[in-house]
């Protein structure tokens, strides 16, 4: 998905590359508890980089899994201004959308293709289970997530953000659709602690990300405890606590896009 949230939810369409020097990687052993700055690392030992923003849900649940799986990457944070169309981005990523993990010689687009490949090729901890009906159910969440969930609070994202009039009628389906989500990823988690049991996996890590923006889209976890003592638990976790965006951030962003919005309903008058 395009347009207007691209940089939260969507970010196809609106990526570029801004070098950063804080890595969000975390070493296993002595750097698990903080950020690493890649200045004071050896650069052979960085041999992942993340290209991101840091409001997009999408980078997000990649840079949550590095730091789940313990990894050292140099994180390179995006600059959401049009530069994706630049011949250094697109020669990683001919569609010029985000994230890119570039681990050595391998490029991945596509965060569930980069979630699948940092599972199969760093997998201590895994995040995938072994059983077929475990396999099963990490991928409903995840897919009903992407095609059910994602699109069905577009209407409500858009009064968060407070992009245009609300549609009450969208906004009434958005808010039945959104429960109807909820109501399935409660019956999935069970009395678990995560979807994987003890342990987190990328059902967790790809719902996780969206979880915390629920109260503000008008869908309270009050509703739904097992769902809030969940993401309460994934909130405590440093993955989630380093990754999550600042309302500074939000409230730059909200102006940035409504900025762009005046200025094509101005070209368009």
């Amino acid at each position: 998905m395009t347009g207007w949230a691209a940089g939260l939810f969507w970010p196809k369409g609106e990526s570029a590359v801004r070098i950063s020097v804080t890595s969000g990687g975390v070493d296993r052993d002595t750097m698990r508890s903080q950020s690493v700055c890649s200045e004071r690392i050896d650069k052979r030992l960085l041999m992942i980089t993340l290209y991101h923003s840091p409001l997009s849900i999408n980078s997000r649940r990649v840079w949550v899994a590095l730091i789940e799986k313990g990894l050292i990457f140099d994180l390179q944070e995006v600059d959401l201004a049009g530069d994706q169309y630049k011949p250094e981005f697109l020669t990683m990523n001919p569609f010029h959308h985000i994230p890119v993990l570039v681990d050595g010689a391998q490029t991945v687009i596509e965060s569930f293709a980069i979630l699948d490949y940092l599972d199969a090729q760093y997998p201590t901890p895994p995040l995938m289970p072994q059983e077929p009906a475990a396999i099963a159910l990490v991928r409903m969440v995840q897919m009903v997530t992407l095609n059910e969930l994602m699109p069905a609070v577009t209407p409500l994202t858009q009064k968060m953000m407070g992009f245009g009039e609300p549609d009450p009628e969208a906004i009434a389906k958005a808010l039945q659709q959104g429960r109807v989500c909820l109501q399935f990823f409660v019956e999935k988690l069970g009395d678990r602690a995560y979807f994987g049991g003890d342990q987190i996996t990328l059902a967790d890590v790809v719902l996780g990300t969206v979880a915390p923006w629920f109260d503000e889209l008008e869908l309270p976890l009050t509703e739904f405890p097992t769902l809030a003592a969940w993401c309460d638990r994934l909130m405590q976790r440093e993955a989630w606590r380093v990754t999550q965006p600042t309302p500074e951030m939000i409230a730059a962003f909200r102006e940035r896009m409504r900025a762009l919005m005046n200025a094509r309903q101005k070209g368009l008058g």
